[in-house]
C-alpha cells in the first residue's frame, strides 16, 4: 500500500524523529511511504485562535496536497481531529460544492497512526523490541475526539521486553491544549503537575503517547524536575528493534 504521511508542522520542526520512525515502522511492515513537500500546518491553531480565513485556507491546500492520496497517516491526533471534525465545516462554509465534496472524500483517509496500524493495516504486532518499563499518557483528542481507545495500548503489548504500566488518572488533561497553556499558564501549570505526579507513581522509565505537542509539555516538566524519566512518541518505541535503534 501506498502510505502519504502527513508529518505535522511541529513534528517536522521539532521531532523529526518522529516522522522517521513512522516510515521504518510502515516500510518494516512492506508498505510504501511517500512524503509530499508541499504539505504544511492543518490550520488548528489558526482556527482555534479565532482565523478562520486562514484555516479555511491551510485547508484548501491539504485538499489540493493530498487530493489524490491512497491512505494518509498522521502521527498526532490533534491534526487528526482538526482534520476529521472542521475541515467539513470549513468547506461547507464556502459554498464550494467540489471542495465539499473533495474534502468529504479526503477526510475519510485520514488516519491517525495507531488507527491505520489497527484498524486500517489489521496489525497489532509490528515487531518491536523495547526492554524498558513504559507509561501511556493518552491525549484529549486521542481521547475524546478520535476513540483511539486501546489502540495504542495493543501496540505496546505486542513490543517485546516492554513492561506497560497504567497510569492513574488516564482520562485527565496534561494540561498543554495549544495555546491554552500560554493563555492560562497557572491552571496549565497545575494540570501538568498532576499528570507529572501520576507517571512518577508508575515508577516507569518513559512514559509514551501520540502527540509529540502533550509530550512536550510534559517532558519539560520531567526533565526540569530532573526526574530521569524520558518522553517519546509511540513510533519511536514501535520502531525499536533488537538491533537497537530504529530498523
Amino acid at each position: 500500500m501506498l502510505i502519504s504521511l502527513f508529518i505535522t508542522c511541529y513534528n517536522d520542526a521539532m521531532f523529526p524523529q518522529t516522522g522517521r520512525a513512522v516510515v521504518a515502522v510502515l516500510e518494516r511492515l512492506g508498505h510504501t511511504v511517500e512524503f509530499r513537500p508541499a504539505q504544511t500546518c492543518c490550520g488548528q491553531m489558526h482556527f482555534n485562535s479565532g482565523y478562520r480565513k486562514d484555516a479555511a485556507s491551510l485547508m484548501r491546500h491539504f485538499v489540493e496536497t493530498y487530493r489524490d492520496a491512497e491512505v494518509i497517516c498522521c502521527p498526532s491526533s490533534s491534526c487528526v481531529a482538526m482534520i476529521r471534525e472542521y475541515y467539513p465545516e470549513l468547506a461547507a462554509a464556502s459554498g464550494d460544492a467540489e471542495l465539499i465534496r473533495q474534502t468529504e472524500a479526503l477526510v475519510a483517509r485520514v488516519y491517525e497512526f495507531s488507527e491505520l496500524l489497527v484498524d486500517k493495516l489489521g496489525v497489532t504486532d509490528v515487531g518491536a523490541f523495547y526492554p524498558h518499563t513504559v507509561t501511556l499518557h493518552t491525549s484529549c483528542h486521542a481521547l475524546r475526539a478520535l476513540h483511539v481507545g486501546d489502540r495504542p495500548a495493543q501496540l505496546l503489548r505486542n513490543v517485546r521486553g516492554l513492561t506497560l504500566v497504567e497510569l492513574d488518572n488516564s482520562d485527565r488533561c496534561c494540561g498543554f491544549g495549544g495555546t491554552f497553556a500560554v493563555k492560562n499558564s497557572d491552571v496549565s501549570a497545575a494540570m501538568l503537575s498532576e499528570k507529572v505526579h501520576c507517571i512518577l507513581e508508575t515508577h516507569a522509565e518513559a512514559c509514551t503517547g501520540g502527540d509529540n505537542s502533550c509530550l512536550i509539555h510534559i517532558g519539560g516538566a520531567l526533565n526540569r524536575q530532573r526526574t530521569g524519566v524520558q518522553t517519546l512518541h509511540l513510533a519511536e518505541i514501535l520502531a525499536s528493534t533488537e538491533a537497537g535503534g530504529v530498523a
